[in-house]
């Protein structure tokens, strides 16, 4: 009896979540000398197709497939969203990276680079937090206290975290701009969240 497969493409990240991007970009790596084996790895976590039936795709959708994954998939290039609605609570983007907490810094600082990565949700974490204050365009969020929940970053879509990866991508190339054009006096972000952002400038088109 012939087998009907439903498959949905998806437009761009916005269908993706963290979790579905990291588990993609695990198997991967795990995978990336096998072509055919990637293939499957992308069309089962981007598309939801079981494994087991990838092959069984006449080659006509197996191709348009392709192409519209191709198409989307290049485009990360989303801005940042300063607030986010995650179980009913709005969360902040830091909005004043210059008064953050020094612990914050700190504890990102911890990580070898700021990528999309294992760490990438408690980066997350540490940046976004609960709205305390709204004034017009103004906000203010809770001040960090080291505690971090990461796991409720695994559901939020990757258009969100390509939004905030970039960012930091942006905030790179002017910091290094600026160190060029003159020496600052006074440095808004510490030498270590700076040596982090210089190390990640060239993995941030990798993801």
């Amino acid at each position: 009896m012939k087998q009907t497969l439903s498959i949905t493409v998806p437009r761009d990240y916005s269908a993706i979540t963290l979790k579905q991007y990291l588990q993609f970009r695990t198997e991967m790596d795990n995978y990336k000398d096998d072509p055919e084996a990637v293939e499957t790895i992308l069309f089962h976590y981007i598309c939801g197709v079981p494994a087991e039936l990838v092959s069984k795709i006449d080659v006509e959708t197996l191709n348009k497939i392709r192409e519209d994954l191709s198409r989307f998939m290049a485009d990360t290039n989303y801005e940042l969203q300063k607030f986010v609605t995650i179980d009913g609570v709005e969360y902040g983007f830091e909005p004043n990276l210059s008064k953050m907490a020094y612990g914050a810094y700190l504890d990102i600082a911890r990580y070898d680079t700021i990528t999309i990565d294992k760490n990438w949700a408690k980066i997350m974490d540490i940046l976004y937090r609960p709205v305390t204050k709204k004034v017009g365009t103004s906000y203010e969020v809770r001040q960090y206290n080291g505690e971090i929940n990461e796991d409720k970053w695994n559901d939020v879509s990757m258009d969100i975290h390509f939004g905030a990866l970039f960012f930091f991508s942006d905030l790179l190339k002017d910091l290094l701009n600026s160190t060029q054009k003159s020496l600052m006096k006074e440095e808004v972000i510490p030498p270590s969240i700076k040596s982090i952002l210089e190390r990640s400038g060239n993995r941030t088109p990798q993801s």
